[in-house]
């Protein structure tokens, strides 16, 4: 009996470290998903002054904490943009510039574009193109500030955020970068052809896009195309966005989703949270248009004739029941 009770808490103990081994194993796992310190890319062809004021600026939150830095010359650019199509040279200007502070898993992907002197310089890139863009090349949960002491485009903050995680290990694959790449022209040009027309905004189609790639993904790597045009027929009906985009657009959106899903994105285990949890940060950030995008006067004809094939049959039933 004795040598029972020994076993017995032998064994208790012995259950109990190794619960405790794995889950110090976890904690050291979950830890080394965030870096040491937030990292900042500065474009090469900034002044003195104008690097010290991108500093401040992309560093303002962190209220004194270290950081690193790295710089962004043309041959950044031409490392992780030409693949897509992009022409730029070792000789490329830039300007633009980011910081990138990686955060805890499950976090999902925030971006926020950040005035210089007062002024957003970031002429082209939406921030919620950044984020469906990161989300494509493979980056998670992770906080980006993006900034340019002069008006540019936005090319090189982006291809500053792909280095600061090559920098710390985090290897992204080349072929999803340059899906990524590939999706921002896309959406920038979509964003740009119909910015003025009543009823469209790029949160509405960027939340489309990321609505799309959680389905993608739950189907896995073998959705067919065909799923995919049915896919963005659905979210461009949902984001009310049916009689704004061409069908040129469409087109481009689903081959767009197309090389994405060929890129190997996916694969991801992670690519469904994230495409999740930017769709939800699209949608948080632009309460005033959904809400208005989720009004009975705004869902589609055939939305209505369902809901009053419904309502007929409902009423007709409870009519039939009175008589018995």
């Amino acid at each position: 009996m004795q040598f029972k009770k020994i076993l017995l808490t032998f064994t208790t103990a012995l259950i109990g470290a190794v619960s405790f081994a794995v889950n110090q194993t976890q904690t050291i796992q979950a830890a080394s998903d965030e870096w040491s310190e937030p990292v900042v890319t500065l474009g090469t062809s900034l002044t003195a002054s104008q690097k010290q004021g991108t500093l401040d600026t992309l560093t303002a939150s962190l209220n004194g904490a270290d950081y690193s830095t790295i710089t962004v010359d043309g041959s950044t650019l031409v490392k992780y943009l030409n693949p897509s199509g992009a022409t730029f040279t070792t000789n490329s200007g830039v300007w633009s510039s980011a910081m990138v502070q990686k955060t805890s898993a499950g976090s999902g992907i925030n971006v926020k574009i950040l005035s210089y002197n007062g002024q957003n310089n970031i002429t082209t890139i939406t921030a919620n193109q950044y984020k469906n863009a990161a989300v494509t090349a493979g980056v998670s949960d992770a906080n980006i500030y993006v900034t340019s002491a002069t008006p540019i485009d936005g090319s090189g903050a982006l291809a500053g955020v792909y280095a600061a995680f090559a920098q710390n290990g985090d290897s992204l694959s080349q072929s999803q970068v340059t899906a990524a790449q590939n999706e921002m022209s896309t959406l920038s040009d979509i964003t740009q052809a119909n910015k003025d027309k009543d009823g469209y905004s790029d949160a509405q189609l960027n939340n489309a896009v990321a609505e799309a790639k959680k389905e993608m993904a739950a189907k896995g790597d073998n959705v067919t195309n065909n799923q995919i045009t049915t896919i963005v027929n659905n979210q461009i009906e949902n984001n009310n966005l049916t009689n704004i985009i061409t069908n040129n657009q469409k087109t481009a959106i689903i081959n767009m989703l197309i090389k994405i899903r060929d890129s190997g994105a996916l694969n991801s285990s992670s690519f469904k949270d994230q495409a999740a949890k930017v769709a939800d940060n699209i949608q948080n950030n632009a309460k005033d248009i959904f809400n208005k995008v989720n009004t009975e006067e705004n869902r589609n004809f055939i939305q209505k004739i369902g809901i009053a094939i419904g309502n007929f049959f409902k009423s007709l039933f409870e009519t039939v029941q009175s008589w018995f």
